[in-house]
């Protein structure tokens, strides 16, 4: 549905943008993550055509950005961090604006009934969107997005200052529009890519720097896997026993945890699974096991230490 080959956009002597090369598949929902300043907005503007890339190319549905911007910009809905919104007028008025905006050929009253029961706005067409709360006007973003039924749908940050349950609410939404379209949704915020998107895209400075399923995340991040192990017992035998685990990369003892007993550090290869070699190799040490637990971190953390490295990697 997207392809996206070789981006690059340059200002100045600043390289936003870095030779970036990804594809999105047709109802996938993207997240692309990253620190402010990563590059997200900017490979985003691209995508939808609002701003020029100074190489490479973003196909939409066959269809290229810069070479048939109008055919390409109609394939795309797009929802800004802050939402395009005429704060005076009523929402149903402005959603029926944006229809003849955008020139939707689609019939007018049924089609801004339809954009406005997806988005959960049926019963607040008469209100002036001044009035709204913050997660409403949102909402009006996203209905003004979906507005012609594009088959993708591009969001930048969209739960920026909203609250817990107004972020759930939002994702909810995000979750049902990638049963019809497909959807890339920009963050820097970890939690809210994991909770919400199929695979995910970490950029920083410009780069790609992660590309996985949301739920092999961990692991990517992850160069070794981690597992805190508390057990009594000769810390050389414990040790030298679990250095012979054939995915056991390195042992390190991290202290005293109590009479007779020693917390260890296991660093291991990633999708290697190590704990019933680890209850074997104490059995054979006659050591109790007090407590064997992972010690990766969080995704946050795991995420926090891959862009330090990437950052490091560039001086």
């Amino acid at each position: 549905m997207i392809e996206v080959s070789h981006l690059t956009k340059r200002y100045g002597k600043i390289t936003a943008v870095d030779d970036i090369s990804f594809s999105v598949d047709t109802g996938e929902v993207l997240g692309f993550l990253g620190p402010n300043g990563a590059g997200k907005s900017t490979t985003m503007n691209i995508i939808t055509g609002y701003i020029s890339s100074n190489e490479g190319t973003v196909t939409v549905d066959g269809s290229e950005i810069l070479k048939n911007p109008k055919q390409t910009k109609q394939k795309i809905g797009y929802l800004p961090e802050i939402p395009p919104l005429y704060i005076d007028m009523t929402v149903r008025k402005y959603l029926e604006f944006m229809f003849d905006l955008k020139q939707v050929k689609l019939p007018k009253k049924q089609h801004v009934d339809e954009v406005s029961r997806l988005v959960g706005l049926e019963n607040h067409g008469k209100r002036l969107i001044k009035n709204l709360s913050k997660g409403y006007r949102q909402r009006v973003g996203f209905a003004q997005a979906l507005l012609g039924n594009p088959p993708v749908i591009i969001l930048d940050e969209p739960t920026v200052g909203l609250d817990p349950k107004q972020i759930i609410d939002i994702r909810k939404l995000i979750k049902s529009l990638g049963k019809k379209h497909t959807v890339i949704l920009s963050s820097h915020v970890l939690s809210e890519i994991a909770a919400t998107c199929d695979r995910v895209i970490i950029i920083d400075g410009g780069k790609i720097i992660a590309d996985a399923k949301a739920d092999e995340l961990h692991s990517v991040l992850s160069e070794n896997r981690r597992l805190l192990l508390t057990a009594e017992g000769s810390s050389s035998e414990i040790g030298a026993e679990l250095n012979r685990i054939p995915a056991v990369q390195r042992v390190k003892k991290l202290g005293v945890a109590g009479k007779g007993a020693n917390q260890y550090e296991l660093e291991y290869l990633p999708d290697s699974d190590i704990r019933r070699e680890v209850f074997n190799a104490m059995a054979r040490t006659k050591s109790p096991i007090l407590e064997m637990k992972s010690g990766d971190g969080s995704l946050e953390e795991l995420y926090l230490r891959l862009t330090e490295k990437a950052k490091g990697g560039e001086n």
